[in-house]
C-alpha cells in the first residue's frame, strides 16, 4: 500500500520541479518529458515522447560531444555543462546540463536522464561584465587599467608620441594596437619594430631601408619601416635596448620627421605616428647615462603605465576566462570553468611573466585537460604547487569569488545610476525585480 501510494506521487514530483527533465531508453528515444521542459523547450509531452532527443533539443553538443549519451555509454555522470539548445520557435536557450545514466536492478543499464536549467539570466550578466571589463582585446577590472581605458580614446585621438612601461607580459603590444585602432590612423598600416631582437647595423636598415650599393647584397632599393608606415603608426618595442649611436640617429626622425636612407643622400620625410614601449625604467637609464635624456623626452610626451599582474590579481579570473574561451574556440575543446582549487592556485601564483605567462598556463592546461573543467592538477606543475604562505580562511574565501564580487559591483553600479531604483536598475541590467533583490539578498547590498 505504502509502495503504490509513493508510485502515484511520482509523477506529481517530476511535473513540479522547477528544472526541466527527462529520461531516455537505451536506443535514446525520449520516454518521459516533464512540465518545465515543456515550458522550456515549446515541445508538449506528447510531441516529445518518442523522439529521438536531438530532434526536439537540437543542441550544439548533440551530434559530437552528447553528455547523456556519454552516461548511457560510460554510467559516468555529468555536472553543469553548459550548452544551447534550439527552442520549438527557433530561439537559441542557454542552459545548464546534468546527466546520469538509468540502470535496471541487476545493474544493467537501460537508458538515461538528464536534467537542464536556463541560464538566460546568468549568461546576460556575464556578459554585462565582460563588457565592463574589456576594451579591445584588453581585459581588467583593475582601476589604473580602468582609468587607462577611459584615457586610451583620447590618447588615440592625438598625433603625440607614446611611451609603454611595463613589465614584459604585462600587454604593452596590445596597448599600442588600440591606440592605432581607435586612431584616425586606424586605415593605415600599423608597422611594428622589436628593437632588442636586431643589431644595430640591421637595424638601422630595417627602420630606415637602404639604397642600391650601400653594401654587398644591396641589390636594389629598399623602403625602411619608417617608409612602410607613411600615414600610420610605427611601434617601437623594447626601445630602451638600442645603442646610443642608434638613439641619435632615432631623436632625428622625432623630431623632423625625415630621415636618410642607409648609403643614401637624399631625405625621405615621413608622416607616422610614433609608440615606444619598454620593459625598463627609462628614467632610471637617463640617471644612469645609458639612454639619452633628449630622446626620453622627446618619447615621453604620453607615458603609460602597465601594473604587473601582481599588483591587479582581482583580473586573473577574468583573464583565465578570457583565454578559456579563445583556446576553446581555437581548439574546438568543450572546457567550461576551473576548478576552485585551481583558481585559488593561479590567484596566488607569482606570475614573474604577467600575463603572458597566464595565457601560456591556461594554454598548458588545455593540452593536458581531459574532462571539461580544468582542475589543479592541469595546471603547470610551478603554479599547482602549494604557497608558502599561509592563507586565512578570510582570505580566501574572498579570492575564490571574484566574479561575486564583479556581480555585486555591477549591481551597485546599476543601482546608483538608477538613483536606488530597484525596478529601472533591473531592467537595465536584463533582470526581473526579484531576481534582483534575491541577488542584492545574497549578495549582502543594500540600495
Amino acid at each position: 500500500m505504502k509502495t503504490q501510494i509513493q508510485s502515484k506521487f511520482i509523477p506529481l514530483i517530476f511535473d513540479s520541479i522547477p528544472y526541466g527533465i527527462f529520461t531516455i531508453d537505451g536506443d535514446g528515444r525520449i520516454t518521459s518529458f516533464n512540465r518545465a521542459a515543456e515550458t522550456m523547450t515549446g515541445y508538449t509531452a506528447q510531441e516529445a515522447i518518442g523522439q529521438r532527443c536531438y530532434a526536439i533539443f537540437r543542441a550544439d553538443v548533440c551530434q559530437q560531444d552528447c553528455p547523456l549519451k556519454h552516461s548511457v555509454k560510460t554510467n559516468e555522470a555529468t555536472q553543469d555543462r553548459e550548452a544551447t539548445i534550439l527552442t520549438r520557435s527557433g530561439n537559441e536557450l542557454p542552459i545548464t546540463i546534468s546527466t546520469a545514466a538509468l540502470t535496471a536492478s541487476d545493474g544493467q543499464i537501460i537508458g538515461g536522464v538528464e536534467m537542464f536549467r536556463d541560464i538566460t539570466q546568468v549568461v546576460e550578466l556575464r556578459k554585462k561584465l565582460e563588457c565592463s571589463y574589456s576594451f579591445e582585446d584588453i581585459v581588467s577590472k583593475n582601476q589604473v587599467m580602468q582609468r587607462l581605458f577611459e584615457r586610451l580614446p583620447l590618447y588615440a585621438a592625438s598625433s603625440s608620441t607614446i611611451l609603454i612601461e611595463g613589465e614584459s607580459g604585462t600587454g604593452k603590444e596590445l596597448i599600442a594596437r588600440a591606440i592605432h585602432n581607435l586612431s584616425p590612423r586606424s586605415k593605415k598600416p600599423l608597422i611594428i619594430v622589436n628593437c632588442a631582437a636586431l643589431p644595430d647595423n640591421l637595424l638601422e636598415s630595417e627602420l630606415f631601408g637602404y639604397v642600391r650599393g650601400a653594401f654587398t647584397d644591396a641589390k636594389k632599393d629598399k623602403p625602411g619601416r619608417f617608409q612602410l608606415a607613411h600615414g600610420g603608426t610605427v611601434f617601437l618595442d623594447e626601445i630602451g635596448e638600442i645603442s646610443q649611436a642608434m638613439q641619435v640617429k632615432l631623436l632625428r626622425v622625432l623630431q623632423e620627421r625625415e630621415f636618410e636612407p642607409l648609403g643614401g643622400t637624399v631625405t625621405v620625410k615621413v608622416d607616422v605616428r610614433i609608440i615606444a614601449a619598454t620593459n625598463r625604467n627609462l628614467s632610471e637609464e637617463v640617471a644612469e647615462k645609458r639612454f639619452r635624456e633628449d630622446l626620453y623626452y622627446r618619447l615621453n610626451v604620453v607615458r603609460i603605465w602597465l601594473p604587473p599582474l601582481s599588483q591587479r590579481r582581482e583580473d586573473i579570473p577574468l583573464l583565465a576566462n578570457h583565454f578559456r574561451e579563445r583556446f576553446n574556440a581555437l581548439t574546438g575543446k568543450r572546457i567550461e570553468r576551473f576548478s576552485e582549487k585551481a583558481l585559488a592556485a593561479m590567484l596566488h601564483a607569482p606570475w614573474p611573466g604577467n600575463v603572458r605567462e597566464l595565457e601560456n598556463a591556461v594554454e598548458y592546461a588545455f593540452v593536458v585537460c581531459q574532462h571539461n573543467v580544468i582542475s589543479l592538477s592541469d595546471l603547470p606543475p610551478h603554479i599547482y604547487h602549494p604557497s608558502p604562505l599561509p592563507i586565512s580562511v578570510t582570505e580566501m574565501e574572498n579570492e575564490l569569488s571574484p566574479l561575486k564580487n564583479a556581480e555585486a559591483e555591477t549591481i551597485r553600479r546599476a543601482l546608483k545610476r538608477n538613483h536606488g531604483n530597484r525596478t529601472h536598475a533591473a531592467a537595465e541590467l536584463g533582470l526581473s525585480r526579484n531576481t534582483l533583490w534575491r541577488k542584492m539578498k545574497r549578495l549582502k547590498l543594500s540600495d
